[in-house]
């Protein structure tokens, strides 16, 4: 089935891309980002599993999702809203496709973004059929007045269509037929209350172990006609931050690798020499990463180090160094965030192939 994409939102989407501010600039830039590349499509469709049966990953979320559909399925109503929480890249869209393939209804693409003024969303919301499927990406992005329409659209069904200007202007009800809303948000915390209350489920995406990704890089390279040898799909998944948008996007810089080598077969050595190129190493860790653990632990001593004097050192934004590497350094354990500033753990000093100092061990 053919997914229904707005032309006129998805053109607006595209714009709002072109204005982020200097951290996702950076971001946007790195390989082992998890947002989008400026130069790569946001829908993959070759690699993306059109069943729930073909998913991989996130076991529990796909058994509640199941039954949350056979039972809409059996009762012969579309579900109820549906809020897929989670970081970027985990497959929060792919759900959103599947979920709508799953009821063989059509899906309609926006984002929050994207819908500037609460009648961008009543003009989507008034041309939905019955059944339909909308899917919201960066639902927490919403403007004030479109959340204050969705509310109402979502739990009545229906949107208030303003007639006329000034004093004589008049509301008129629009009764609209069931649908169901997809929203996907990477900070479920910005969701207000109301807003977050009418979901009738909310699945949470975690972050994959690397055996799950390794089944991933598995299947993708299948899709992609890539051939990997032994222990070439594990090196993939060691450096993919447990993201699977990094995992299909190395995996293409290492098809790029074997096609201009005349290599059949690509193995583990020809993972490593291909993304060493890209100078992203064994934990995933690209040039930016490594040099923010270089400042702490060569020029601070390890630190406590403050985030201005960081993000001088490595010649960056304070906050592109805090929204776009100390993330997955404090979540790999490789960095601390103390009231006096950050400190490298000893698993940094390791990295770097250094002997952590006194100061360090004591604390690790």
């Amino acid at each position: 089935m053919a997914n229904h994409i707005d032309p006129v939102v998805a053109e607006d989407s595209v714009e709002y891309g072109s204005q982020r501010n200097s951290g996702a600039n950076e971001e946007s830039l790195r390989m082992v980002s998890a947002a989008p590349l400026d130069n790569e499509p946001v829908s993959d469709e070759e690699l993306r599993p059109h069943a729930l049966e073909g998913f991989i990953g996130q076991p529990r979320l796909k058994a509640q999702l199941q039954l949350f559909l056979d039972a809409a399925r059996k009762r012969e109503v579309p579900p109820d809203h549906i809020l897929l929480a989670g970081p970027p890249g985990l497959g929060k869209t792919t759900l959103a496709m599947i979920v709508a393939n799953e009821l063989g209804v059509p899906i309609r693409i926006t984002s929050g973004p994207a819908i500037q003024h609460a009648g961008d969303l009543a003009s989507i919301l008034s041309s939905l059929d019955a059944g339909e499927v909308l899917f919201i990406d960066e639902i927490h992005r919403l403007p004030r007045a479109a959340e204050e329409l969705l509310y109402i659209a979502m739990e009545d069904f229906r949107v208030d269509v303003m007639v006329g200007k000034g004093p004589g202007a008049s509301s008129i009800p629009l009764t609209l037929p069931r649908f169901t809303v997809i929203g996907a948000t990477t900070r479920e915390g910005m969701l207000p209350s109301p807003l977050r209350a009418r979901f009738g489920f909310t699945a949470h995406l975690d972050y994959y172990p690397h055996e799950e990704l390794e089944r991933l890089i598995e299947r993708s390279a299948t899709v992609l006609g890539v051939a990997l040898g032994e222990g070439a799909a594990e090196q993939l998944s060691l450096r993919s931050r447990g993201t699977p948008r990094i995992a299909n996007r190395l995996l293409r810089r290492v098809r790029d690798w074997a096609i201009v080598h005349d290599l059949d077969v690509v193995g583990q050595s020809d993972v490593k020499e291909a993304l060493a190129l890209y100078q992203i190493d064994s934990e995933g860790l690209d040039r930016l990463d490594v040099a923010v653990l270089n400042a702490i632990v060569r020029n601070f001593n390890g630190g406590p180090v403050g985030l201005n004097n960081l993000a001088a050192m490595v010649g960056e934004e304070s906050e592109t160094v805090e929204t776009v590497c100390e993330p997955y350094l404090v979540r790999e354990g490789f960095l601390v965030r103390t009231p006096k500033g950050r400190v490298a753990t000893a698993k940094a000093w390791s990295h770097l192939g250094l002997e952590p100092n006194d100061d360090v061990s004591k604390l690790f």
